[in-house]
Formats: C-alpha cells, sequence, structure tokens
C-alpha cells in the first residue's frame, strides 16, 4: 500500500546561540515553527498521504516571529515533557530558506498491526529486523512480515517506558549473524534493571542468548534504550537516569550515560574513563543515536516533565568522549544547579515539547534537500523532525517538521542502504491514538517518473 504526494511547506527555523549569565548560563534556543502546508494529490485511485515538505538549506536572515504551537498531541503523560506555563522566551533573529520547488514522495506502508515497535535494523540481505515492546523480535522478508517472531524473551518487563527496546546488528552480522537487543527485566527482588544481550540469528530464529552488558539501572520510566554500532565498530548504549537524577552524574553508575563497549562487551581501552564503559554522562532519558557521516555522534534526550520545577526543554546532543551534559544541574541550555563544566545542547525545544526518539542522518543524494541533515523522531510532537546543522555540527541553523500528525506518534527513523527512509510508529504504547492498522513500518521514497 502506498500513497503519493507532492510536498509542500513553510519554514520552521530557528539557530543555537549562547549569552553569558556567571560562567556558565546560556541562552534557551527559541524555535520558530511555522504551520505546514499540506497538499493533497492522486495517483489513480488511491488518495495520497499529505505531509510537509523539504527545502532548500536556509541562507538568509529574517525578522523574528512568535513561535506557533506544535501540532496538537494527546495529553501528556508521565515520562515524556508537558508544556510548561512559563512564558515563551522572545525568539532570536532566524534564517529563512531559499525558495524551493515542491518534493514528490511516495508513502508506503510495509507492515501493520504491530504492537509498539521501538527499532528497526535492516540487514545486508534486505531483511529487517524489528523489536516490539513486550518482547518480540519480527522479521520482515521480501516485503512480508513474518507470522512467527524470531524471539519471545520471556523474561522482559514491559512497565511504562520499559520493555524490549533496542536493537543493533554486528558490523559483520553477514557472517556471524549477531543480533544486539536492550531490554528492562526484575531481579528476584522485583528491582528494575537494564541489560543488553547478544543473539545469533539462523533461518530467521534468535538463538544462544549471551549477556554482554547488564546492571544498568531500570523503572517503569527513563529507560533510554537505544543500543547502536559506531564508524569505529563499537558498540554504544543510551542509557536513562532510571527516574533518579542524581544517578546521571555519578560515574560509578551505568545509569544516565551514553555508554561504550566493544562488541563481546569488554571496554576499549581508548575510553575516557580507564575501565568504565561510560562515554559521557549527565543525561535524563537518551533514546536517539546517530553518526553524522564525519562520524560525530549526537543524541536526541527527553527533557524534563516538572522535574526541578520545569518541563520541555528536550534537547539534540553533540556528544564527545568524557564531557558533561549536565542532568540535572543544568536543564536545557540553563544551568539551575551546580556550576560546572556542562556542554550545552546544539539544540533545545525551550517551552515546546517534542519528546524525541529515534535519529538518523541522511547520508544519501535520494532527498536532496535532507542530505547531510539530522532527522529525528517526536512522540508528543507525533512530527519527524529536520535538523540542518552549521558546518562544524555545532550549532542549529534549521528546525523543519515534517508529517506532523500524519502518522501519530513516531519512534524510530532508520536510513536504508538504497537511500529510502523508515519509520516506526509508536500509536500503541499506552499514548497514542491507534488506528485499525497500528502499529505500522513505513517506508518513505521519492516519487520520481
Amino acid at each position: 500500500m502506498s500513497a503519493r504526494c507532492v510536498l509542500h511547506r513553510r519554514s520552521a527555523v530557528g539557530p543555537a546561540r549562547r549569552r553569558g549569565s556567571g560562567a556558565r548560563a546560556a541562552l534557551l534556543l527559541a524555535l520558530l515553527l511555522l504551520p505546514a502546508v499540506l497538499a493533497a494529490c492522486r495517483s489513480g485511485s488511491e488518495s495520497a498521504t499529505p505531509a510537509q515538505s523539504p527545502a532548500a538549506k536556509p541562507t538568509q536572515p529574517a525578522a523574528s516571529a512568535s513561535p506557533t504551537p506544535s501540532p496538537p498531541a494527546s495529553p501528556a503523560a508521565a515520562g515524556e515533557p508537558a508544556a510548561s506555563p512559563a512564558p515563551t522566551p522572545t525568539p532570536e533573529p532566524a534564517a529563512t530558506p531559499a525558495p524551493a520547488g515542491p518534493v514528490p514522495v511516495r508513502v508506503e506502508t510495509v507492515a501493520t498491526g504491530l504492537e509498539a515497535p521501538w527499532e528497526l535494523a535492516i540487514a545486508p540481505d534486505g531483511r529487517l529486523f524489528l523489536t516490539e515492546r513486550p518482547g518480540r523480535v519480527r522479521v520482515i522478508a521480501d516485503g512480508q512480515l513474518l507470522p512467527e517472531p524470531a524471539v519471545v524473551i520471556q523474561e522482559v518487563a514491559e512497565v511504562g517506558e520499559g520493555g524490549l527496546l533496542g536493537l543493533a546488528l554486528h558490523p559483520d552480522f553477514a557472517s556471524n549473524g549477531y543480533i544486539y537487543v536492550y531490554y528492562t527485566y526484575r531481579d528476584g527482588s522485583g528491582a528494575f534493571w537494564n541489560r543488553v544481550v547478544r543473539y545469533t540469528e539462523r533461518d530467521n530464529r534468535l538463538i544462544d542468548p549471551l549477556v554482554v552488558l547488564d546492571g544498568i539501572p531500570g523503572a517503569s520510566l527513563h529507560d533510554g534504550g537505544r543500543i547502536a554500532f559506531g564508524l569505529d565498530g563499537k558498540l554504544y548504549v543510551a542509557a536513562g537516569d532510571a527516574r533518579n537524577p542524581a544517578l546521571a552524574q555519578d560515574l560509578g553508575s551505568l545509569a544516565g550515560k551514553v555508554l561504550r563497549l566493544n562488541p563481546d562487551g569488554s571496554v576499549p581501552s581508548d575510553n575516557p574513563f580507564p575501565g568504565s564503559p561510560v562515554w559521557s554522562y549527565g543525561h535524563r532519558n537518551p533514546q536517539g543515536l546517530a553518526w553524522a557521516p564525519d562520524g560525530r555522534l549526537y543524541a536526541t534526550e527527553h527533557g524534563p516533565t516538572g522535574d526541578l520545577g520545569m518541563a520541555a526543554h528536550d534537547e539534540v546532543n553533540l556528544i564527545e568522549p568524557g564531557r558533561n551534559y549536565g542532568w540535572p544541574e543544568m536543564v536545557g541550555a540553563t544551568v539551575v544547579g551546580a556550576p560546572g563544566d556542562y556542554v550545552p545542547p546544539v539544540l533545545e525545544s525551550g517551552q515546546q515539547t517534542w519528546a524525541p526518539s529515534g535519529a538518523a542522518f541522511v547520508s544519501s543524494g535520494r532527498f536532496p534537500q535532507w542530505q547531510g541533515d539530522l532527522l529525528f523522531t517526536g512522540l508528543r510532537s507525533r512530527t519527524l523532525w529536520r535538523l540542518d546543522l552549521s558546518e562544524d555540527g555545532r550549532q542549529a541553523v534549521a528546525l523543519e517538521p515534517l508529517f506532523a500528525g500524519e502518522f501519530g506518534r513516531l519512534r524510530a527513523v532508520v536510513e536504508a542502504p538504497d537511500g529510502t527512509l523508515y519509520l516506526l510508529t509508536s500509536n500503541r504504547d499506552g499514548r497514542g491514538n491507534p488506528s485499525a492498522e497500528d502499529d505500522r513500518v513505513l517506508r518513505i521514497v521519492p516519487d520520481v517518473p
């Protein structure tokens, strides 16, 4: 099933800036989000899926404008940022995109009837492996969702945001069949934990589980959960603070961190803290990991939901080894606690709520207007966001909403080897409004003659 449409849009941009206030204060980024223009179109007897379009890179400065509220979303739930009653900060001058023509795309439905899918990975032979939060790994082969799961992990504790979350294929998957998953479980005392387990894939079945990392504090909320292999062949793990903010600053804990491991679970000798898998710290609930083509690592992160009297302030961070990203002493780009050498976000949502999750860079030329940009999904914002970065990768140049409200909550975005994009919806996670087909795997392709 596919829908054909031509995308048009108005720009949504906001530069990332910093302003001194004492030694470590910073100005919140103001985002100018204008409504997207939805263009309807038809192909034969099929009606199109309306969406927002990409556009050329922003190049010219423009006057400030008042922010426009995000698309309507379901009420905030615990664990996702809620809008704050505080006044919206005055926007900084913003850039506007150069004119661009309409961009035709086609949105295809690859699979339906899934239950809270969380991550998707593409094997060299074209098969799709994906997780469902209740504990199942599913396989899509030759365009069909196989009826039997590759594995059902019985010890998975699907409570709140916990469950079977991340999945990653070993760089040599074609020869060794290794698949890694991240999931929440309870120990004998009933306490929540998260672990990373390696399986071996044989004939669409996962066998021989081996725990490669354990002892990540868990909870019903803030479990992080994204795992991915970097360009260096190391396994990176995004771990939340398990609803205990102090753990994010505790280098003796694996909570509130981005972790880095060898594929066998051992600690790389060049990690910043000898003998520790900790790569960066001071994170609240990181849920997306993505590498730019030049090797820079970015993470998306959920801001507070009333913690410390603040809400929203979701983040996109440039992750560097050994650095402290501030939580809970810094919220967004604002130091609210003890001063320190904190890294401010490349982009934050201010008083708006994105609830960002999966992320991916567009590395191919299939979507020229997006090439080199970071895409990340929004749960509460129900939007795929496109972030245009400065050349050094440390500042946001433009932010554009795509497909706002069209598919509901979006959990993951993945770029395929052929440059097309896959999206996972998350409307059956207890916080969405599922349709009869949800949850779905969607594929976005250019619609060219």
